[in-house]
């Protein structure tokens, strides 16, 4: 199929456009938008056929949950049981915004979008875009990042068209995206409530609002029979095409190490990678060098973690090498989505 490419301004919708890519929606087709943490591919959530449309685009494993794209509190109760008052104050307070929470579900959303679980994840976005296509779509949008299964997110409509072009019938252009990693998610089935994937809305920030929150720290093998409750706790995620490396330790230390490595490499006729930051760069003296943001304000990072992944794909690198980062606030994303894409593979040094 053909995909036909939209551009909109969010300070100035264009809503004829956005009905059309409402009406693909709402016809059982795919559409891929921006949110404010990466762009989504949305297909009508209520529609079992439509979210097997996703799973077959991006190759996509059937037991991985799909999240719930709505714009109001109204519409949680239709597809949610058991809403605790928690989880209305957490609303209250972070919705719309980075932040999807998991319910048990009614049985108006298929098996098909919850990967066969009896729960349901739901996220109310900020972006405008985002929330004028799922209202044009029926206002129950399944949205998982508009990738090919396993590689970095897309935070730009030229991601999305490098995955995604000719499997899907539109991408709305709406610019880079704001945060540029995905929602942190908060089971609300259990208790306390648990954290299974770490985002912009922080643990922090969590357990200032409503107290005690655990954070799920154990990890789901490729080779584990167990359902993730989650988006991207089972399987690979967010990987470039080379072989990725975290290197831990003291900075000195780190940046000599990734050197030292870098130089071996090279000697075998690889190309090699370097992720490093504005404070650091200047410190490694080959390869291939990117700075991902600057350690004083962790967002930067986060808005170009992805982008950078892509930028070592477009490359051609073999192997990356990468600065780890603090585990508070943000940095807590940063670290689990570079973890996954190097495969929990990190070499520390004292």
């Amino acid at each position: 199929m053909e995909t036909k490419i939209i551009k909109i301004d969010k300070k100035q919708i264009n809503k004829s456009m956005i009905q059309e890519a409402g009406d693909i929606l709402k016809r059982g087709g795919l559409v891929a938008f921006p949110t404010e943490t990466v762009y989504g591919l949305g297909a009508d959530a209520l529609s079992g056929e439509a979210a097997a449309k996703i799973y077959a685009a991006k190759g996509r494993p059937s037991d991985n949950p799909l999240i719930v794209h709505i714009t109001n509190m109204g519409d949680l109760e239709r597809v949610a049981e058991k809403i605790p008052a928690e989880a209305v104050k957490i609303a209250g307070k972070y919705w719309p915004g980075p932040l999807t929470m998991i319910f048990h579900k009614k049985d108006i959303v298929p098996y098909g979008t919850t990967g066969g679980l009896d729960t349901v994840a739901v996220r109310m976005p900020s972006h405008e875009i985002a929330r004028e296509v799922i209202d044009a779509g029926g206002g129950f949008i399944a949205a998982p990042s508009a990738n090919t299964s396993g590689r970095p997110s897309p935070t730009t409509a030229q991601h999305v068209k490098e995955d995604m072009d000719g499997r899907i019938e539109m991408i709305v252009d709406g610019g880079p995206v704001e945060i540029g990693v995905e929602s942190t998610i908060l089971d609300m089935t259990v208790t306390p409530p648990m954290i299974l994937r770490p985002g912009a809305v922080t643990e922090e920030m969590l357990t200032e609002l409503i107290g005690a929150v655990a954070v799920d720290h154990t990890l789901i093998t490729a080779d584990s029979t167990e359902a993730p409750k989650a988006p991207g706790m089972k399987y690979r995620h967010y990987a470039p095409n080379a072989e990725l490396v975290i290197i831990e330790g003291p900075a000195p230390k780190v940046t000599e190490e990734i050197n030292r490595l870098a130089r071996a490499r090279q000697k075998e006729g690889y190309k090699v990678g370097i992720i490093g930051t504005e404070e650091t760069v200047s410190g490694y003296t080959s390869g291939d060098v990117k700075s991902i943001g600057t350690r004083e304000d962790e967002s930067t990072i986060a808005g170009r973690l992805y982008a950078v992944l892509r930028e070592f794909d477009d490359d051609g690198v073999n192997y990356i090498y990468s600065e780890s980062f603090a585990t508070g606030g943000i940095g807590s994303a940063i670290m689990n989505r570079l973890l996954k894409a190097a495969g929990h593979h990190v070499i520390n040094i004292q």
